[in-house]
């Protein structure tokens, strides 16, 4: 069995692995990081969003092999301590959650549209930019909202 070395969220790891496993089993799986969930297995909801060497990813469509020497961060990569990240906090505040499934996703998506896109992020970008994440709850109002009070916020990093 192969091993994958890479770093996550901050801590170096290797893992012996089976070829054909996923990175998002890998970190539900192997690594027990729960935060980056399960929807569809087929990449179109959104809900595994991790950053793969700073970019976002859905993680139910990388294999971990292809990840060796990369930099992973998951939702338990975020907040310093008890601090969360800008992003957390403004879904915190927000209310841009309900059932909170599609949460961890929706926030690493929104970080990576900040990095991307900007800290002045108008209401048509955002809604663009989630095409690929579903939400099942909150009619992405909220959403859309949080992300955009999120990047502002992100501008003091």
């Amino acid at each position: 069995m192969p091993n994958v070395s890479l770093t996550i969220n901050g801590k170096k790891i290797s893992q012996p692995i089976e070829a054909r496993t996923l990175l998002v089993q890998l970190l539900r799986d192997q690594l027990s990081l729960t935060g980056t969930h399960v929807g569809c297995d087929t990449s179109q909801c959104g809900c595994c969003t991790v950053h793969l060497n700073g970019k976002g990813v859905k993680s139910c469509a990388v294999l971990a092999l292809s990840c060796q020497d990369s930099v992973i961060t998951t939702i338990e990569g975020l907040a310093e301590g008890e601090t969360l990240h800008p992003m957390q906090q403004a879904f915190r505040e927000g209310h841009a959650l309900q059932c909170g499934f599609c949460t961890p996703g929706m926030i690493m998506a929104g970080i990576d549209m900040v990095k991307r896109k900007g800290y002045e992020l108008d209401e048509k970008t955002v809604r663009e930019e989630l095409e690929g994440n579903l939400c099942r709850c909150t009619g992405y109002h909220t959403i859309v909202k949080a992300i955009q009070a999120g990047a502002r916020a992100m501008k003091n990093l």
